[in-house]
């Protein structure tokens, strides 16, 4: 059973890595281009934290934003394309277990995110010297994020049958979330009712968290952040269990 979990999560990392320019080196362009466009429009006339310029702040949330996208992107595009080609046969004549697919699909896509993290925090020492206040944390909540958005492509990608749903799942409510939770401001400059909004939403405490660990400090405890987004891959990881237990959608 070791050694099937370890071909499946081998396969669902070789998928990935054959087209690494599109999967992987296009995201990194994707957040270098990001980082270009607010840095020249807002550098120089905010500080972060009383101390920190904007591009300095901005930095981290770019890298966790890009992992939590393409972790999610690479279990939920895999379980589609493999329904659309009727490849997935192949997997089910297996004796896997669910935990066996769960954790390929999502050890795969946590590798994937933090490829692509890698690459585009490398990529932006041109603009800032990072600062490392607490590691732990950076790797706690980049691990922690990856693992729930690749959980996330997984339930995903069991629910849609094509691209299309795939796509929906992803513009209606993963880049929302994703461009509501802090990466390119500092909840305590919004309005009241829209901090307060903030707090609901499990990728803002994956962000800070990640944040705090740069700085040393964030826009609540990293205990909190810590607590709520463990809180929620628990959820999600138990709904996507259920899923592939009862075989939705793959089995009939």
């Amino acid at each position: 059973m070791n050694l099937g979990w370890q071909t499946l999560l081998l396969k669902e990392v070789q998928r990935f890595w054959k087209v690494a320019f599109q999967t992987v080196a296009a995201p990194v362009l994707t957040a270098v281009l990001y980082l270009l466009v607010f840095s020249h429009v807002l550098e120089g006339r905010m500080l972060v934290y009383d101390r920190l310029s904007y591009t300095t702040f901005l930095i981290p949330g770019l890298v966790m934003m890009s992992m939590l996208q393409n972790a999610f992107a690479n279990s939920a595009s895999s379980l589609v394309q493999s329904k659309i080609m009727g490849s997935l046969v192949f997997i089910l004549l297996t004796p896997l277990s669910h935990w066996a697919w769960f954790g390929a699909y999502v050890g795969a896509a946590v590798l994937r995110g933090l490829l692509v993290g890698a690459g585009v925090f490398i990529s932006t020492l041109f603009f800032a010297t990072p600062e490392f206040a607490q590691p732990l944390w950076i790797l706690v909540f980049a691990l922690l994020g990856s693992a729930m958005m690749g959980t996330l492509g997984l339930i995903a990608g069991l629910w849609a049958d094509k691209f299309d749903q795939m796509a929906a799942f992803q513009n209606f409510l993963i880049m929302p979330l994703t461009f509501l939770s802090g990466v390119f401001y500092s909840i305590h400059s919004l309005p009241e009712f829209w901090q307060g909004f903030s707090r609901f939403n499990p990728f803002f405490y994956m962000i800070d968290g990640f944040r705090y660990g740069f700085f040393g400090q964030s826009d609540v405890s990293p205990w909190l952040s810590l607590a709520m987004a463990g809180g929620a891959w628990v959820l999600v990881s138990a709904v996507a269990l259920q899923l592939l237990r009862t075989g939705y959608k793959i089995r009939s």
